[in-house]
C-alpha cells in the first residue's frame, strides 16, 4: 500500500527549514540564503521514500509581523501547519528556546492537536552533546511530540532517519503528484523565485525585503528553448540604481546568474530578460501577493 501526504516545516526564519526542504527533495526548489525571512509563499517539494511520497511544506518562518507582507507570509505558514498530515517543528540548536520558538510552542498547542508533530534539532553541530541533551528535554517537556531528531540540514546528518519517519508515519492512499514532479510551483514562480534569490545574494543591503520579482511573460520558442521576461519591482528610484548597478553590471551578474541555474533547472535553454520598475506601493497592491502565492487579505489582520 502506498502512502502521501502533506509535511508542514516551521520554525523561526533561518532555521533551516529551505535547506531542508531542498535535501529532502534532491533538487533546489526553495530559496536558501543566510538572510532571514526569504522563503514568502508556501513553497512545495516532492520527495520519495520508498512507496510513500512526501510532500514538503517549506513555510515562511514565523517571526512577530511588522508590515502587510508580514503579516501575509506568517498567516501562510500558520495554514501551511494547520493544512498538513504532519508537522514538524525545527529549532536551530544553538540558539535553543528563543521568544520565537515559545510562541511557535503556544500556537502548536491550537493547531496540533489531533496531529502529528515531531521536533527536528537542526545546526547540531554547532553545540556540544550535553547542550543538545538538556535543549531536547526541555522542548519535550514544554510539547509532546511524537518523535524528536537530531539533524543539519546542511551536512544531512539525521536526514535521512527522519525522512524514513516521516514516510512510514504518513496516513496511506494514492501518491497526490506524478512520480518525476519535484515540485508543486508554476514554472513562472519558481522562475522568480530563483532570479529573486540572486538578488538577495548579491544586495546586501535591506533592500532584498523591499523588492519583489515576476514572471511577465514566459514564451516556448520552436528550437526547444524558452524566452523568460521577468520585472524587478523596487520601491524608490534609488532601489533602481542599486539594482542596476554601475554600468548595469550588477544587474547583468543578476541575470547571468539566474539564467544559469534557470537552465540547468529546466534542462534547456534559457532566454532570460530582467526589467527594473520602480512601485512605490508594491506592498499593498493585492497583485504583487497573487503573484508570490500569498493571500492579501491575510495583511489585514
Amino acid at each position: 500500500m502506498t502512502r502521501a501526504g502533506f509535511v508542514a516545516l516551521i520554525g523561526e526564519p533561518n532555521a533551516g527549514k529551505s535547506t531542508l526542504t531542498n535535501r529532502m527533495v534532491g533538487a533546489k526548489v526553495s530559496i536558501v540564503t543566510h538572510k532571514v525571512q526569504t522563503t514568502r509563499a508556501r513553497i512545495r517539494g516532492v520527495a520519495l521514500e520508498g512507496d510513500a511520497q512526501i510532500v514538503f511544506v517549506d513555510t515562511p518562518g514565523l517571526f512577530t509581523p511588522r508590515r502587510r507582507l508580514d503579516r501575509a507570509m506568517v498567516a501562510a505558514a500558520w495554514g501551511g501547519a494547520a493544512d498538513a498530515d504532519i508537522i514538524v517543528l525545527m529549532v536551530e540548536a544553538h540558539r535553543g528556546i528563543t521568544e520565537g520558538v515559545e510562541r511557535i510552542l503556544e500556537g502548536l498547542k491550537d493547531i496540533g492537536e489531533g496531529r502529528t508533530v515531531a521536533l527536528a534539532i537542526n545546526k547540531i553541530d554547532m553545540v556540544k552533546s550535553e547542550v543538545l541533551l538538556a535543549l531536547t528535554q526541555d522542548l519535550n517537556a514544554r510539547y509532546d511530540f511524537a518523535e524528536t531528531f537530531m539533524i543539519s540540514a546542511e551536512k544531512g546528518h539525521g536526514a535521512d532517519d527522519l525522512k524514513a519517519w516521516l514516510a512510514k508515519s504518513l496516513p496511506e492512499g494514492p501518491w497526490l503528484y506524478p512520480e518525476d514532479q519535484i515540485a508543486d510551483l508554476p514554472m513562472r514562480m519558481i522562475a522568480a523565485e530563483i532570479t529573486r534569490e540572486k538578488l538577495t545574494l548579491r544586495l546586501h543591503q535591506e533592500l532584498p525585503y523591499q523588492l519583489t520579482v515576476e514572471t511577465e511573460k514566459w514564451e516556448e520558442r520552436k528550437d526547444g528553448s524558452a524566452r523568460v521576461d521577468q520585472v524587478i519591482y523596487v520601491m524608490r528610484d534609488g532601489h533602481k540604481g542599486i539594482v542596476l548597478g554601475k554600468r548595469g553590471e550588477t544587474i547583468k551578474a543578476i541575470s547571468t546568474a539566474a539564467r544559469q541555474e534557470l537552465t540547468e533547472f529546466l534542462g534547456r535553454k534559457v532566454h532570460l530578460f530582467l526589467q527594473v520598475k520602480v512601485r512605490p506601493n508594491w506592498l499593498e497592491e493585492s497583485e504583487r501577493y497573487s503573484e508570490m502565492g500569498l493571500d492579501f487579505k491575510d495583511g489585514n489582520q
